[in-house]
């Protein structure tokens, strides 16, 4: 892990208390794995009598495996690799990535996607809101702004790169489509690990987290996902998709508990960001209930106070799960 250099203004005694949790950080961190940390020519150990493959940042020279570009050691299996700090978000077949329509065109979307290069939902690999599978006709590209326009945030997985480097992206599944009622958010790619769960549903809450590996981020009112072998089945207005008008007027606003709600998870994000710390479920959770706990009021989350309790709280977080 990487913990930045706080920008916002600490008293002496925030100070003290922030660098002596950082310092328990890095020593648990050392600790943990003293080969985490390597620079360009480094050498990063392995057990040569066990089969392993090389993998990205990594070279073998005379013998001995060598760190190629700076950053943290990763083991997979038998891959060894290192993954570059601060990095552009480099993407993979399979991912889930939060984006932002920026372009309707003829049987595609263009996507923003926190990456150098845009990228293309078509039309034909997008779930229709009827939810049946079928040719896409003349009528379904004339009515292309009724599903996304621009500035429509979405969710979508990747499949696969086009030749000029853009991403292809598919929408096939009703969990994917249009994301509303919500906030997002933005961090660096590095701090979110590809998972098998990207999709959370805070059931205490009402709250859907989607943590997209390019590093966006969505929080945003729960949405049921229509089953579309039940289609005919459902009363007008019992279940809604995100990809369609709501169908009741009491879902045409946000309760405002709900609204606190998203913003606070929103708050959390932003400070582990801030601090550099990984963001996952659990870690999300714990800081929103942390500031609960202490009675910190969402506005009051980006101050500096909190931001040291954050650190103090992952530090004895580590130490204890350490010790188990």
């Amino acid at each position: 892990m990487v913990m930045r250099k706080l920008q916002l203004p600490l008293s002496q005694t925030q100070k003290v208390r922030f660098e002596r949790a950082i310092e328990r950080l890095q020593s648990l961190s050392s600790t943990a794995n003293s080969d985490a940390s390597v620079i360009v020519t480094d050498s990063i150990p392995v057990n040569h009598d066990d089969a392993f493959l090389k993998g990205h940042g990594t070279s073998e020279v005379d013998g001995e495996l060598l760190a190629t570009v700076c950053g943290v050691v990763e083991r997979v299996d038998k891959l060894v690799y290192v993954r570059t700090l601060r990095a552009r978000y480099k993407p993979e077949v399979g991912d889930i990535v939060v984006g932002r329509v920026i372009e309707v065109a003829q049987k595609r979307w263009r996507v923003e996607l926190n990456f150098n290069q845009d990228g293309v939902l078509m039309l034909s690999s997008m779930n229709m809101p009827d939810g049946i599978q079928r040719r896409r006709t003349s009528v379904d590209e004339l009515n292309m702004r009724n599903i996304f326009v621009e500035h429509d945030v979405v969710c979508a997985e990747v499949r696969n790169f086009q030749h000029d480097g853009s991403l292809q992206l598919q929408a096939r599944s009703q969990k994917y489509g249009k994301l509303e009622k919500g906030q997002l958010l933005k961090v660096d790619p590095y701090l979110v690990k590809r998972s098998k769960h990207h999709f959370h549903y805070i059931e205490s809450l009402g709250i859907d987290l989607i943590i997209g590996c390019n590093g966006l981020i969505w929080v945003g009112e729960h949405v049921e996902v229509r089953d579309p072998m039940a289609i005919d089945d459902q009363k007008d207005g019992e279940m809604i998709s995100s990809s369609t008008e709501s169908t009741g007027k009491e879902q045409s606003h946000t309760l405002l508990e709900t609204r606190q709600t998203i913003c606070r998870i929103g708050n959390a994000i932003r400070v582990l960001s801030n601090l550099g710390f990984t963001v996952t479920l659990e870690i999300i959770m714990e800081t929103v209930n942390l500031s609960n706990s202490k009675n910190i009021d969402i506005h009051d989350m980006l101050g500096s106070e909190f931001h040291v309790v954050v650190a103090e709280n992952e530090a004895e977080r580590r130490r204890t799960r350490r010790k188990k």
